[in-house]
């Protein structure tokens, strides 16, 4: 059987940071590239950090028609696998909670987050599920909260997606982590047995003010088993040979 070599970063959290954000992908991708991977994904929020009141939002937002963003996209690798990365984008003075997807530093396309927290109302809600290809492989996007919808999932299964990419960041209160710490999985599993859709998560890790993230950062499959899964505690790469 064929197959494709994906992968997700469990990775620190990067607030206000940009530079330290992109020199930590830009080593995940290398790494990446070595062993083979042919899709690479990132947390939520990644480049700037998961940012939810406005002021600092729009602070560090990045339009995608900028000059600041065309020099982030320089500073990505020009070989090497497909990215998808969580930022805070802002288009027309908007902000929205976005995952690129960029290939050899251009950028192909964009997911918006459809479903906000009471907590994200910074943030306007996406309308699109584009679907992204790598050979026969087709996948669409889903961040953090989307997964609790089982619309989102069953909008990308409908376009003919075989794999839906998770881009998440529970950084929490300790006691609310402790109550998710298994969930997060369970809810994901429903969207997959919902759809016959794989399922890969990345998410963040650490511990910040009082608050704690575990991750998971996993593969799930159609029938909405994990699989795969990098331990909660530590910054890691988690690399699976999807069936195509």
């Amino acid at each position: 059987m064929r197959s494709i070599r994906i992968a997700a970063a469990q990775t620190p959290e990067f607030r206000d940071n940009i530079e330290a954000a992109l020199d930590y992908a830009i080593g995940v991708a290398a790494q990446a590239e070595t062993d083979g991977v042919a899709l690479l994904l990132f947390p939520e929020g990644f480049l700037q950090g998961y940012l939810t009141d406005e002021p600092s939002a729009r602070r560090v937002a990045l339009d995608l028609a900028s000059t600041a963003f065309a020099a982030v996209l320089h500073r990505l690798p020009k070989s090497g696998p497909m990215l998808v990365m969580g930022l805070i984008e802002i288009d027309n003075g908007r902000l929205f909670n976005t995952a690129i997807v960029v290939e050899h530093g251009v950028l192909l396309g964009r997911y918006r987050k459809a479903h906000l927290l009471r907590g994200e109302q910074a943030f306007d809600a996406g309308t699109e599920s584009p679907l992204f290809a790598i050979g026969d492989l087709r996948f669409g996007i889903n961040i953090c909260y989307d997964t609790n919808f089982p619309e989102a999932a069953a909008k990308l299964a409908a376009l003919g997606a075989s794999l839906i990419l998770c881009c998440s960041n529970n950084m929490m209160p300790r006691d609310k982590a402790e109550i998710f710490k298994e969930q997060h999985n369970v809810v994901r599993g429903e969207r997959c047995r919902e759809t016959a859709l794989w399922m890969i998560s990345s998410d963040v890790t650490g511990e910040r003010d009082g608050r704690v993230a575990w991750g998971p950062t996993a593969v799930l499959n159609p029938e909405g088993q994990v699989v795969a899964q990098l331990p909660l505690e530590k910054p890691g790469l988690l690399i699976f040979d999807y069936p195509a």
